[in-house]
């Protein structure tokens, strides 16, 4: 039962230089002299805890390394699972404390604060702040799984709670009140039903101005930041920036629910990630209450560097509020977030480290470029890809370009913890989080920066499933304009009137797009000679303006998509962006469901299936277990 207060260790006489663990785990056959001089060098290259590089390099688990310290160094082992520690000292410490630093005060013995740790550095880092808040302290020790479960176990009711409120109400969309925005559609569709049956040309003709001026507005837009991509991207290219000569550690959050099909295509895409394991950490995020996944991931042999956390159920279900909970328990200063069917280039996180190490102090988000792995499954797919290809590698890098706010991916996302932690993170009950964390990052000062690493993902190739995706999109971008709309002059002071305008346009342009897809299609009738709603509201000229250029917006986004497609180096798909006109005209159903969900059901989280399209040409790659026993080579 005694705890060492003097953490000094006398190595044995034939292994003079190594530090006690690993003199330990020598003398213990559980390490050779070779491997355990390797581990050393390890530490020190990368700076990373010597636990952390024997269980992800060299096949230790947790126990073994917990039962060579604990003998090291005289000290006790404690399960704080089996003997649970004072609720009163964790909340006196923090629950986001303990995580962090992995230092678990337990109990009070004699008038001793009893602190469990994992690695005996990490206590005497900590010594001195551990003192001050609980007078005297011991060390015990325990393994890292140990102490976030003990702390799950006392503190996720509060974890939950925090998830789903810990952005201000004023910064989230919880607020949102489905019965008077359905009092708000109703009265502005019986108000345009009063003046559509009173003066219909009119209504109508003013209807199509009002459109046709957004459209094209959101069209300039587009074009201006197609003409700056394509001056920076005919520029000489920079300097690749240099990795840095310590990497961080990178925590990697992969939301997962009811993933059947994906699990062992997704595992073996992870572990060829071309990135320490010591420093890599990577959380599947599943729901407690999701048995598909939750037994599908029990079937695989996880690597040291994966660890599933199950999300408790709370009042709602969506990946933000997953994202949230998972960040509690992330170890890494840089945070990553995947999707389940995503396959990231191998050296994708280290493009990461170096871009982070030489960008400015005011950059908090890295986003990848995004692509598909099955464009040519069907029309479909086809077209989706052509979507990715110029929103991801012409659009969005334009805006960047150009100053304005970027709404961000909902993947290959990397951001600076501290950051992020500051921010509140992400509004749990926004369905398109990943776009409000755009405009949020941007209202604090924030910059968003795009790496040229690609992520390939599963193009939705059916049709009544891609309606369901694309009105979740749709509906999480009609609640993060209306949230941050709430107080537009605050909205205008935060972001200046340049990214207030390209707020306006970009938001409220790709709905008014796909809400009045038969409005823009109207403008065809003035070349085909019949007459236009808007010739009995305007001059001839200003009538035809708008029929010109409509007929030049379509000239303008055939070009963007085909050099999306060249950008993507997939040229053979170019020709299928002429048959795009037919393919946008389904986001009017999906946007009429999302817009409609809205006064229903908006925090409701449409799933989509993955797995249903995987191309056949790709084999799964192999996956290295530390259960084989076999040593791989240090990364």
């Amino acid at each position: 039962m005694g705890i060492a207060t003097n953490l000094a260790f006398q190595a044995p006489r034939d292994l003079p230089g190594l530090p006690p663990l690993c003199a330990q785990l020598v003398a213990d056959s559980a390490l050779c002299a070779n491997d355990a001089h390797a581990a050393i060098a390890l530490t020190k290259r990368r700076n990373v805890r010597l636990e952390s590089i024997l269980v992800a390099n060299f096949a230790l688990k947790e126990p073994e390394v917990c039962a060579a310290l604990a003998t090291a160094f005289t000290a006790r082992i404690i399960d704080p699972e089996t003997t649970p520690p004072d609720a009163r000292l964790i909340a006196l410490y923090g629950a986001a404390q303990v995580l962090r630093h992995l230092l678990l005060p337990w109990q009070r013995q004699g008038g001793v604060t009893i602190v469990l740790c994992s690695a005996p550095d990490d206590f005497n880092r900590h010594k001195d702040a551990l003192v001050a808040y609980f007078g005297p302290v011991r060390m015990a020790l325990t393994t890292p799984t140990q102490i976030a479960a003990a702390v799950r176990k006392l503190q996720d009711k509060l974890l939950v709670h925090e998830a789903e409120h810990q952005l201000p109400a004023a910064d989230s969309s919880r607020s949102w009140n489905s019965r008077i925005a359905r009092q708000v559609a109703i009265g502005l569709v019986a108000g345009l039903a009063t003046l559509l049956a009173v003066a219909p040309m009119a209504t109508l003709g003013v209807i199509c101005l009002a459109v046709g001026m957004l459209v094209i507005l959101t069209t300039g837009l587009k074009f201006a930041a197609t003409c700056t991509g394509w001056a920076a991207a005919t520029a000489k290219a920079p300097a690749n920036a240099a990795i840095p000569a310590r990497l961080p550690t990178i925590t990697i959050l992969v939301p997962l629910y009811k993933e059947v099909h994906i699990t062992d295509h997704l595992l073996a895409r992870l572990a060829a990630l071309d990135y320490p394991h010591a420093l890599l950490d990577v959380c599947l995020v599943l729901e407690t209450s999701d048995v598909t996944t939750r037994d599908a991931l029990t079937q695989a042999d996880l690597p040291s560097y994966i660890r599933p956390i199950a999300v408790p159920d709370g009042t709602l279900k969506t990946k933000p509020r997953a994202l949230n909970y998972a960040m509690r328990f992330a170890q890494g200063s840089i945070i990553g977030v995947y999707d389940a069917e995503d396959a990231p280039a191998p050296d994708q996180l280290r493009v990461v480290a170096a871009h982070f190490a030489n960008c400015r102090r005011d950059v908090a988000c890295l986003q990848g470029t995004l692509d598909y792995y099955n464009p040519r499954a069907n029309w479909l797919t086809r077209c989706f890809t052509l979507e990715y290809a110029s929103w991801f590698r012409v659009i969005l890098p334009g805006y960047a370009r150009l100053g304005l706010v970027v709404p961000l991916g909902g993947t290959t996302l990397f951001f600076k913890r501290d950051i992020l932690a500051k921010l509140g993170g992400w509004d749990a009950h926004n369905v398109t989080e990943d776009a409000d964390l755009g405009v949020r990052l941007a209202r604090r000062g924030y910059r968003t920066e795009f790496i040229q690493s690609v992520t390939e993902e599963e193009a939705n190739g059916r049709m009544w499933p891609w309606i369901k995706q694309r009105s979740r999109w749709l509906k999480g971008y009609a609640i993060t304009y209306a949230v941050h709309m709430r107080n537009p002059l605050k909205l205008l002071e935060d972001l200046g009137l340049w990214r207030f305008l390209g707020v306006q346009i970009l938001f409220g342009g790709t709905l008014a797009q796909f809400a009045f897809v038969p409005v823009i299609w109207s403008f065809w009738m003035m070349p085909l000679g019949l007459h236009h709603p808007v010739q009995s509201v305007a001059p001839t000229w200003l009538a035809w303006t708008f029929a010109i250029a409509f007929m030049l917006t379509g000239i303008i986004n055939l070009f963007v998509n085909t050099l999306g497609a060249f950008r993507a180096g997939k040229p053979g798909l170019a020709p299928w962006a002429l048959t795009l006109q037919l393919y946008f005209p389904l986001g009017m159903i999906a946007v009429y469901k999302g817009l409609l969900e809205l006064t229903w059901k908006p925090f409701f989280w449409d799933k989509t299936a993955h797995g249903v399209l995987m191309p056949t040409n790709r084999r799964p790659l192999r996956l290295w277990h530390p259960a084989s026993g076999a040593r791989q080579k240090p990364r």
